[in-house]
């Protein structure tokens, strides 16, 4: 078994949520540590958001049947290269650095840990929604320079508040729940704009609408949802300008459900009163991205998820799945199932 861990999610806590749901005499774990978050993520191969080298990665799974890990990158190279490898459990929400129709062709099933993250985001979101209503980033660069400017006490100048706001939630998984949860104790009227949801699944703690409808009734948008065909670029212009003045845009969910140069558009010509964002179109941002100088835009690095429970519940979710692998037992989240049955077609009855 192989833990290739990164400086994130260590290979010490892969290690411990392992042993703690299997017998110490049933692991013969290796380690191989991947440079993320130090050095950034990005495609390797044909797969997109991993971290390391392939050829590292092929050396360290020789013999290895099980891998878990968070930032590998399992492409099609990789897969082949590792004929005995039967299980890769990715501690992610989605197993986006793993090359699914490979590792399906080879018999590998691929596991992920959805949901790992979805409190600290929920947290975060509310945090960047807070800091963009009420300038929190902007005052204290201020201060810190040495600068009291009593003109952000201005009308005009001064933000909404949660209490009696009406905030619009698109997308309501796991992450857009608990922001529900966390509006509502705010004193926010939230309404979700979600195809797979009706009210019946909201009960009283928010309502159901469509988009447009969403667009026009909220001062406050916050983005949860996946990213699809169909979602990509839906804060477009359009949904931009049909929001009322003064509104605030926040995601922390995928740079590509909303169009960047179109809100910097937005808040230039002071339609928007703020922006919060922790995903962005291009990741790192470019040097000559209009976000950089665009005022009224509070920004941190892709880290909403970013907590010590994140990491230790994404060690905890991949340890189960490798203890039911090992048990025969159904596994909790695999991405490609068809897998193991391919396997024994192609062997004649391994273990998948």
């Amino acid at each position: 078994m192989l833990t290739a861990g990164d400086n994130f999610v260590l290979d010490s806590l892969l290690q411990d949520a392992l042993t703690s749901v299997i017998p110490a005499a049933s692991l013969d774990v290796t380690h191989h540590t991947l440079p993320w978050p130090d050095v950034p993520f990005g495609p390797i191969g044909e797969v997109i958001e991993a971290s390391g080298d392939e050829d590292r990665l092929i050396e360290a799974l020789r013999g290895v049947e099980v891998c878990v890990t968070q930032m590998a990158p399992f492409t099609e190279r990789v897969i082949a290269a590792s004929p005995d490898l039967r299980l890769v459990c990715v501690s992610r929400g989605g197993p986006v650095n793993v090359n699914l129709e490979a590792a399906t062709a080879h018999g590998v099933t691929v596991t992920s840990a959805p949901g790992r993250n979805a409190e600290a985001t929920a947290e975060h979101t509310l945090a960047m929604m807070l800091s963009a209503m009420r300038r929190i980033p902007q005052t204290n660069a201020d201060l810190n320079a040495g600068v009291w400017r009593g003109d952000y006490y201005r009308y005009e100048n001064v933000g909404p508040e949660l209490e009696g706001a009406t905030v619009g939630l698109v997308g309501y998984g796991a992450i857009g729940r608990r922001v529900t949860r966390m509006l509502n104790g705010f004193g926010a009227e939230v309404l979700v704009f979600d195809p797979y949801v009706d009210q019946d699944q909201l009960g009283s703690h928010a309502r159901a609408v469509g988009f447009d409808d969403l667009l026009a009734r909220s001062s406050i948008i916050t983005l949860h949802a996946r990213v699809t065909p169909e979602t990509t670029g839906m804060m477009g212009r359009d949904q931009i300008a049909a929001l009322s003045p003064g509104a605030v845009i926040v995601n922390c969910a995928r740079g590509a459900l909303l169009d960047y140069d179109a809100l910097c558009d937005a808040l230039d010509s002071g339609h928007l009163f703020g922006a919060a964002f922790d995903v962005f179109p291009e990741e790192p941002i470019p040097a000559s991205s209009r976000l950089l100088t665009t005022p009224n835009i509070v920004m941190t690095p892709h880290l909403a998820g970013a907590s010590k429970a994140t990491a230790l519940n994404a060690a905890r979710i991949v340890a189960e799945d490798v203890r039911r692998y090992l048990d025969g037992e159904p596994l909790l989240y695999a991405a490609n199932p068809e897998a193991s049955a391919h396997r024994r077609s192609l062997s004649g009855g391994d273990r998948g």
